[in-house]
C-alpha cells in the first residue's frame, strides 16, 4: 500500500524499558525532535501494541513524539498480562510516563480504543494536555461492544461467521465470555486459536475494501494474543470506565481543541459515536472521510490524520 502521504520512516533517538509495578514493564520510545513540541500516541486494542508506521504521522522535525506500548501489549511485559491492567492503571502509566521524561504538557493522539484512552487521561488530567487528534472514537459503551460482538455480523456475515463458529454453538449467545475463557486458557494451543481467530475477525472488519495486508497483520500470533486477551478483559469489565462513561465528563475538557477524524464507512465504531462526542465538545472539529472504513492506514484517514497534526502545529 503506497503511503507517500505519510512522513519518511524513521527510526527512535531513545528507547527505554520503565517498570510500572505490578510485574508490569513499559516499553517506551521517542522520536524526531528532542526540543520539539511534545505528542503521545496511544495506540488501539486495548492491547494492539504500536508499530513503527504510527512514527510516520509527525513531522519529525517539529515533533518530539512519545511512544509507548499499553500494559500487556506489544514489546511491554510481560506479554498478554491480565493482572493490574485497567483503564485507572494506563491513566496512571501515561502519568509516570510524562513524569519520568520530563514533560510539562502534550498533544495526545489515538484512535479507536486510543481514542478513549485520551479521552480518560485528559478528564482525569486536563491541566497535562494541550489538545487531542482522535481517529474511529470509541467510548466503551455497552451498546458499542455489543455491536462489535454481534451487530458486525450484519455487514460482515462472512467474518463473523467465521468468529462465532470457533465457538461451540451452545456457547454463542455469550460470545465474550466463551472467548474470554479460551483467551486465558494456560495452555497455548487453546489461546492462540482464540486469539487468530478474535484478531481475524476484527482485522477483515477494518477497512472499506478487502485489505490482507491488515487482516496479516492483526493474525501475527504476538499481536493476536495482546489484542484479543486484553480487548475481551476490557470488554467483560466494561473498559473499566467511571460510572456515567465518558460523555458524563465532557465539562473537564470542553476547553481543551480537538480534532476529530472519522471513515464514514467504519464498521468497528461507527460514526454515530464521533458524531455524539463533537455534539459534547465545543471545540472539537470533526472531519467525516466519505471512502473510509476503520483503519488509521486507509488512504483519505491517514491523509486527514496528517492534516489535523499539521492543524495543531500551526496553532
Amino acid at each position: 500500500m503506497p503511503r507517500g502521504d505519510l512522513f519518511p520512516d524513521i527510526a527512535p533517538f531513545e528507547t527505554g524499558l520503565l517498570p510500572l509495578g505490578d510485574g508490569h514493564v513499559m516499553y517506551w520510545e521517542q522520536v524526531g525532535n528532542p526540543r520539539g513540541q511534545p505528542v503521545l500516541f496511544l495506540h488501539g486494542g486495548p492491547g494492539a501494541g504500536a508499530g513503527a508506521v504510527h512514527r510516520r504521522f509527525f513531522d519529525p522535525t517539529h515533533w518530539r513524539l512519545i511512544i509507548f506500548d499499553q500494559r500487556g501489549a506489544g514489546r511491554s511485559r510481560p506479554l498478554g498480562e491480565l493482572r493490574a491492567n485497567t483503564t485507572p492503571h494506563l491513566v496512571q502509566d501515561i502519568e509516570t510516563l510524562r513524569n519520568f521524561l520530563g514533560i510539562e504538557k502534550w498533544l495526545l493522539f489515538g484512535g479507536s480504543w486510543g481514542s478513549t484512552l485520551a479521552l480518560a487521561y485528559a478528564q482525569a488530567h486536563p491541566q497535562c494536555v494541550t489538545g487531542c487528534v482522535l481517529r474511529g472514537v470509541f467510548l466503551g459503551r455497552d451498546e458499542e461492544v455489543d455491536w462489535f460482538l454481534y451487530g458486525l455480523r450484519r455487514i460482515f456475515p462472512d467474518a463473523w461467521a467465521a468468529f462465532a463458529e470457533h465457538i461451540p454453538e451452545a456457547e454463542r449467545h455469550d460470545l465474550l465470555t466463551a472467548y474470554l475463557n479460551r483467551l486465558t486458557d494456560p495452555e497455548p494451543a487453546v489461546h492462540l486459536l482464540a486469539a487468530r481467530a478474535w484478531s481475524h475477525y476484527e482485522g477483515s472488519c477494518s477497512t472499506l475494501l478487502p485489505s490482507p495486508e491488515t487482516v496479516a497483520s492483526f493474525a501475527q500470533d504476538r499481536t493476536a494474543l495482546g489484542l484479543a486477551r486484553i480487548e475481551a478483559h476490557y470488554f467483560a469489565h466494561k473498559l473499566f470506565l467511571r460510572e456515567g462513561g465518558l460523555l458524563a465528563g465532557m465539562q473537564d475538557i470542553a476547553q481543551i481543541p480537538a480534532e476529530i477524524i472519522q471513515g464514514r464507512y467504519d464498521m468497528v465504531c461507527p460514526a454515530e459515536t464521533a458524531f455524539e462526542l463533537a455534539a459534547h465538545w465545543p471545540r472539537a472539529r470533526l472531519t467525516v472521510v466519505p471512502d473510509a472504513g476503520h483503519s488509521a492506514l486507509e488512504p483519505g484517514i491517514r491523509t486527514a490524520l496528517v492534516s489535523a497534526v499539521e492543524r495543531f502545529r500551526r496553532r
